[in-house]
């Protein structure tokens, strides 16, 4: 059997099976939280929010025409 074919029946088990991995969605989801407001939080204190939301109206000018 392949290396593939067991991983295969291992992802299929965990998602369907009675192992599967119930309430990590939500461990995984929080965790995706915390780093987008980590990110949005540093953006902010290191100052670029100017800089990202000029450049971001720049662009909408250009392709607008206004």
């Amino acid at each position: 059997m392949s290396k593939f074919t067991v991983w295969t029946r291992t992802v299929v088990s965990r998602m369907r099976g009675t192992n599967r991995d119930a309430g990590a969605g939500f461990v995984e989801y929080a965790g995706l939280m915390i780093i987008i407001a980590g990110i949005f939080t540093l953006i902010d204190q290191i100052g670029l929010d100017g800089l990202i939301s000029g450049a971001i109206r720049t662009a909408v000018t250009q392709v607008t025409g206004g």
